[in-house]
């Protein structure tokens, strides 16, 4: 039996098949590293990363990276690796591959590099010809075909492919020809980045969490996630942007541009509190309250007509207020935050040409 904390419990468990099943286990259990080093956790995240790498070559989302894998339960993680369920979402393959990336530099263990380069390469082969990545690779239906941005997955790996071809400290064992793939890869995403950026009155705003892969247009994901325009994503779009040497004018507009959308919808004297709610699930509640000294707050998301924030519930009904969504979900999600305090703060004018 998985340890409970294995996978997120909305996720499914997963099953067995492996040809090499035992060889693989104590492979995985010591593999190059010592047992002293295995007890004491130094390699448990890389070791843990090889178990779970799907045939693939890209991850699933959500599992434990730091959980302790008894030769007992091995059999049920190494079963999985058949499924199609590797994605870029909630940091899952970029990590891994950065994982191990530091583990092989510290170890020199092969297995973790070769492990490294077959993740890069899944996720050179998951690029959508237009630039894009979507949420899932092979297998995605619904909104995960989308180019995401959501979580910062797109991005995500735009960040990993900069450090590759840059040959950050680590990462010097990827081949020139595999370098070279991910300069293109760049290549192509920055272009699809630049397409995707919303114009609203001959104005550049920002993104939305997801486009649709076709007509770039903002598209709709889960059904509290309406197309809009993202005061989250977009911000670390507009870090990777910025940190493109020698801009050339295209990409110093999208950044202009953005940047004096999140100046304009800024929202200024009030504050985000949780206060205590006897009898509720979590026996607590967000509300916002007047606060003429609070930061500036951003909303997860404008919409796309009025560039005004609202709130949603499942029923997938914009609201004004988020005190007029459904408790669940007002508790359940990241609708208010400082996300572009420090952008416009510190970064930006750092960058400012």
């Amino acid at each position: 039996m998985l340890p409970s904390n294995w996978f997120h419990p909305k996720h499914q468990m997963i099953g067995l098949q492996s040809p090499t099943l035992f060889g693989l286990m104590f492979a995985l259990a010591l593999g190059g590293c010592t047992k002293a080093q295995a007890a004491d956790g130094e390699y448990r995240e890389a070791e843990n990363a090889l178990a779970c790498q799907r045939n693939t070559g890209g991850w699933p989302k959500n599992y434990d990276r730091k959980a302790v894998l008894t030769k007992q339960q091995l059999p049920a993680v190494l079963g999985a690796r058949a499924k199609l369920d590797s994605t870029i979402d909630n940091g899952a393959t970029y990590q891994e591959i950065r994982i191990l990336a530091d583990a092989y530099r510290k170890s020199g263990d092969t297995r973790y590099r070769d492990a490294a380069v077959r993740g890069i390469e899944f996720l050179l082969a998951a690029q959508y010809d237009n630039g894009g990545w979507p949420q899932y690779y092979p297998r995605a239906t619904g909104y995960h075909q989308h180019i995401t941005y959501n979580d910062d997955a797109m991005i995500g790996v735009m960040e990993l492919f900069r450090d590759i071809v840059e040959k950050e400290p680590g990462l010097e064992f990827v081949s020139e020809k595999i370098h070279s793939r991910c300069d293109t890869a760049l290549e192509k995403g920055l272009e699809c980045i630049l397409k995707t950026q919303v114009v609203l009155d001959g104005q550049r705003t920002v993104w939305c969490a997801q486009h649709d892969r076709e007509t770039f247009k903002p598209a709709k994901a889960r059904s509290y996630e309406l197309a809009s325009l993202s005061g989250a994503e977009s911000v670390r779009i507009v870090q990777y942007l910025m940190g493109i040497e020698k801009p050339d004018p295209a990409v110093i507009e999208a950044i202009e541009g953005a940047v004096a959308w999140f100046d304009r919808v800024q929202l200024r004297g009030i504050r985000q509190v949780t206060v205590n709610a006897p009898g509720t699930a979590k026996g607590r509640d967000k509300q916002i309250v007047a606060d003429s000294g609070a930061p500036p707050l951003w909303a997860r998301f404008y919409d796309l007509k009025t560039q005004k924030p609202f709130f949603c519930s499942r029923d997938g009904v914009p609201r004004a207020s988020i005190a007029e969504i459904s408790y669940e979900r007002r508790n359940g999600y990241s609708w208010l935050g400082e996300y572009a305090r420090e952008l416009l703060d510190e970064q930006y004018p750092a960058w400012k040409p």
